[in-house]
């Protein structure tokens, strides 16, 4: 963790040098999951030409290369600096009329300074809910800069738990939620997600059930190098029923539509579709 902060102190030109070669090392040399993101954008687009996709795919790898730097970046880069790379189109809808909400977002880079940005953004406090790396360092590293400007963390494992203990406290509880939900506790909702048959965490409906708080879906994208705009989007309102899974269809169909406008910023190297319906006896 030393030498990763040390490093952080660089300057962001210096770091997109990084990057530079971080790409051809990726992208050339060792091909770092080049398969399985030529798959998954296939998949995803089969009306595309394969030198569409390979266009995507190309600038896929510049934009991961560039959330590396970037993250590292998070545990030292100032509140001003961050609060200039990232900007909210709409803040204001966030103000003294509403005291929670639940955020909703993808992997759309670059989440991380999402989060971050998000802690200071807005009125009243952020917690967010993480999974616990089996690196120790990585974990560490994760929730510094995650938390660095004062947002709260939240296992996924206690999510329930806090939620109700927390409830009346004014926060926004933020959730990156289109993980393939693989644990054999979590609730899935099967939809058709980019041409393919995707579980998504039903976690999420019950969520707002619980809090009934109003969900916005945070749509996220890069405007230039290391700068992005945020636009939130309501997509639900208390009150909330039990039972259907509304909200969670309308938190795919924002995140497709963001894929979609700008493909080259999902994060298509994440195995999305290892496990079919069938294979999950459901």
């Amino acid at each position: 963790m030393v030498l990763l902060r040390l490093l952080s102190y660089l300057p962001l030109w210096f770091l997109y040098r990084v990057s530079d070669a971080l790409f051809v090392l990726a992208y050339y040399v060792v091909k770092y999951r080049r398969q399985v993101v030529y798959r998954n954008l296939k998949n995803a687009f089969p009306h595309k030409t394969p030198d569409e996709l390979r266009g995507i795919e190309r600038q896929f790898y510049q934009s991961l290369c560039d959330y590396a730097v970037e993250t590292l970046k998070l545990l030292t880069i100032a509140h001003p600096e961050l609060e200039k790379r990232v900007v909210y189109t709409n803040r204001e809808v966030i103000g003294a009329n509403t005291p929670h909400a639940i955020f909703l977002a993808s992997h759309q880079f670059n989440w991380e300074w999402l989060l971050a940005s998000g802690s200071f953004s807005f009125p009243i406090p952020v917690d967010f809910v993480y999974q616990r790396q089996s690196s120790g360092v990585f974990n560490a590293f994760s929730l510094a800069g995650r938390t660095r400007f004062g947002a709260h963390p939240i296992l996924r494992q206690h999510v329930a738990r806090e939620a109700i203990k927390r409830k009346h406290l004014p926060r926004i509880i933020a959730i990156v939620a289109d993980q393939f939900p693989s644990g054999r506790n979590d609730k899935r909702y099967w939809t058709t997600f980019l041409h393919q048959e995707t579980a998504f965490f039903q976690g999420i409906s019950q969520l707002a059930v619980i809090t009934q708080y109003p969900v916005y879906y945070l749509r996220m994208r890069k405007i230039a190098r290391g700068y992005y705009e945020a636009t939130l989007e309501l997509i639900g309102t208390p009150p909330y029923a039990k039972e259907g899974n509304g909200l969670v269809e309308a938190y795919v169909r924002a995140t497709e539509r963001v894929i979609s406008d700008y493909p080259h910023d999902w994060l298509w190297s994440h195995k999305r579709w290892k496990r079919s319906r069938k294979e999950m006896g459901e």
